[in-house]
């Protein structure tokens, strides 16, 4: 090997050009989510996943209620939105009616646990082929910041102004280990988007969750943890380290079932 040295001291002879977009092509404005939001970050390599699998022509989407709904208005995929809480079931229903395409659903914690965990639930028992992806910050943020279920103990919110308190509030939901424990499912996961790793290691278990779809291997599910500073009262660039400190203390990243 020989070494190069690269003169910065002055331009480069050759100028510099553009190879590829910053962003995927599928992506087709900017999103208007509060700054430090982890959910764009998850869309991102949500729609990566899509395009490397080389599905998007066959793939349709369903998302629930949340700060992510306006994802729909710059998305180039086929989605439709639902009742609060229903996706589960309306994904049942496309994939039943259409085997050949790959469905997902994206959700917020508030969407899946609060309002639909029995539709989640049902889907997974069910060995429904279809793929869930769900959010989950720990907040309402589309209402304005509220506790949801999934709200981890000791973190603040609107409606937990104290933090969350297990004897005033019960205790947080884990969903994904709740559907890992049911039999029809395929592969579930859990992964965040707090660091450059944590998103690569996330992308993969998207790209994952959709091969077991395509392979007919039943229900998968990725739960993302996402950054919401808003909703939590921290400020932007504090977002990640607060939750590495907090929700993944709580939610272990990783695969729970794994085929």
């Amino acid at each position: 090997m020989t070494d190069v040295t690269i003169d910065t001291a002055r331009p480069p002879e050759r100028a510099a050009r553009q190879v590829a977009d910053f962003k995927p092509s599928l992506i087709l404005g900017e999103h208007s989510l509060c700054p430090g939001c982890g959910e764009p970050v998850a869309l991102r390599v949500l729609l990566e996943v899509l395009q490397e699998l080389d599905i998007v022509q066959r793939t349709i989407g369903v998302v629930g209620h949340g700060c992510y709904g306006s994802f729909v208005r710059i998305m180039d995929v086929d989605v439709l939105q639902c009742l609060h809480g229903r996706a589960p079931s309306c994904a049942t229903g496309i994939k039943r009616v259409r085997p050949g395409v790959a469905v997902f659903t994206l959700q917020g914690d508030g969407d899946m646990a609060n309002e639909g965990l029995q539709e989640v639930l049902h889907a997974a028992a069910r060995g429904e082929n279809i793929t869930c992806v769900m959010l989950n910050n720990g907040v309402f943020g589309d209402t304005g910041g509220q506790q949801t279920a999934t709200t981890v103990l000791g973190q603040r919110t609107k409606t937990s102004i104290d933090g969350r308190d297990p004897e005033a509030h019960g205790y947080p939901i884990p969903v994904a280990d709740l559907v890992a424990g049911l039999r029809g499912v395929g592969y579930v996961a859990r992964g965040a988007v707090s660091t450059a790793g944590s998103v690569l290691q996330t992308k993969r278990m998207l790209r994952r969750a959709f091969e077991t779809q395509l392979a007919g291997g039943g229900f998968s599910l990725v739960e993302i943890l996402t950054m919401c500073p808003t909703g939590w009262f921290v400020p932007t660039a504090e977002g990640p380290t607060y939750q590495q400190g907090t929700m993944e203390q709580t939610y272990r990243l990783g695969e729970l079932v794994a085929g």
